[in-house]
C-alpha cells in the first residue's frame, strides 16, 4: 500500500476522532467512520491494486491538476514519438479512462510495438529518447518527474533483451533524457497545447456525476 495515501488516511481519522465529539459525532459513529475507511482502503489495495483511490483523487476537488501532470505526461510521449517517425495510437488520461481500455494505468499511449525483441543501437536510442520523453516533460513543465516507473521497466527490458553492456545502457539513457529534455524546452508551446488537447477529453467520476446543462430558452 502508498505510504503517502496511509499517512493521508491516517491523518483524516486522527482528525475525524479528535474533532468528532466537539461537533456532537457519535463516538460509535467514529469507530464505524475508521473500520470501514481501513476496509475500504485495504479492499482497494488487495483487489484494485489502489485504482479505486486514484478513481476518487481524480474527482475530487484539485482533481483536475492531477490529470494535468498525467496529460503533460502523455503528451511529452506523443511529440516525440512522432517527432521519431513513431505514429502514437490514443492516449489514455486518468485512471478511468485506462480501466475503460482495459490497463492497469493511470495514463498512457499506444506505441507501435518494436520490430524485434534485440534491437540495434540505433533503434534503442530512439526508444530511450520515447520512453524517457513523458517524465522529461514533467521536468520541462514541474522542475521534477512523479510518473514514469512502467517507462523506465519497459526501457530497462528492452536493453537488457538486446545484449548490450549495462554501462552502455545506463551511458545511452542518460544521454536520451538529456537531448529530450533539451528538445521539448523548444517545443514548450507545442507540448502544452498537446497536454490540454489530452486533458479536454479525459473522463473522471465527477465529470459523469454532472448533470448537463439545460438548453436556453
Amino acid at each position: 500500500m502508498n505510504p503517502a495515501r496511509i499517512g493521508v488516511v491516517v491523518a483524516l481519522l486522527s482528525a475525524a476522532a479528535v474533532l468528532g465529539p466537539s461537533i456532537g459525532l457519535s463516538p460509535a459513529w467514529i469507530t464505524v467512520l475508521v473500520m470501514t475507511t481501513l476496509v475500504g482502503v485495504s479492499v482497494d489495495a488487495a483487489v484494485w491494486d489502489g485504482r479505486g483511490g486514484h478513481l476518487l483523487a481524480e474527482a475530487l476537488p484539485g482533481g483536475k491538476a492531477r490529470l494535468r501532470r498525467i496529460a503533460l505526461h502523455e503528451a511529452g510521449h506523443r511529440l516525440v514519438a512522432q517527432h521519431e517517425g513513431l505514429r502514437p495510437g490514443p492516449s489514455q488520461v486518468g485512471t478511468l479512462a485506462c480501466l475503460r481500455a482495459g490497463r492497469q494505468a493511470c495514463g498512457s499511449t499506444e506505441l507501435p510495438l518494436p520490430a524485434s525483441a534485440k534491437l540495434p543501437l540505433e533503434d534503442l536510442r530512439r526508444w530511450s529518447r520515447v520512453l524517457l520523453a513523458g517524465m522529461a516533460a514533467e521536468v520541462v513543465v514541474h522542475g521534477e518527474s512523479e510518473g514514469g516507473a512502467d517507462d523506465r521497466q519497459l526501457l530497462g527490458r528492452l536493453w537488457g533483451l538486446s545484449g548490450q553492456p549495462a554501462s552502455t545502457a545506463q551511458l545511452e539513457q542518460r544521454r536520451a533524457r538529456r537531448e529530450v529534455e533539451q528538445w521539448l524546452r523548444q517545443q514548450r508551446e507545442g507540448l502544452e497545447q498537446e497536454c490540454e488537447t489530452l486533458l479536454a477529453a479525459a473522463p473522471s467520476l465527477r465529470r459523469l456525476s454532472v448533470p448537463p446543462a439545460a438548453d436556453a430558452v
